[in-house]
């Protein structure tokens, strides 16, 4: 799974400008996280048609940049995500961001960006959604 990741200065509308900018474009948002933190917004968000969106985006004026992420499903249970963590740290395996994308039933689905991914992925090829 590719992610895309916009940060910028905060200011109201960045996600519909972004959301309409590729809506324009016929690109598919399939999953999208927003968050506001110290006057600087971060999107992040996976799309249809990876390569196309990020020149959309960056033909638009934003600062998009790409990350691999694997989708990993998890108990959905209070302690699972730290189990899963915790299994990177011992292994000495950086995690660059975790994002819950998915979450119903006894399940949900997470998306971890790590490096080096390799060795991220043989520590849950049991729950590996994707390659």
């Amino acid at each position: 799974m590719k992610l895309i990741s916009i940060v910028t200065e905060s200011r109201d509308g960045v996600t519909a400008e972004i959301a309409a900018l590729l809506g324009e474009n016929d690109i598919n948002i399939e999953s999208l996280d927003a968050e506001e933190a110290n006057g600087t917004d971060v999107v992040t968000l996976s799309v249809d048609h990876y390569n196309r969106a990020l020149q959309v985006l960056r033909d638009g004026g934003w600062n998009a940049v790409s990350e691999d992420a694997m989708l990993v499903r998890v108990r959905d249970e209070p302690g699972a995500l730290a189990r899963v963590a915790k299994r990177f740290l011992d292994a000495g395996v950086t995690v660059h961001s975790i994002r819950i994308v998915q979450r119903g039933g006894d399940w949900g689905v997470i998306a971890v960006s790590a490096d080096p991914i390799e060795d991220a992925r043989a520590l849950v090829k049991d729950n590996l959604l994707t390659e």
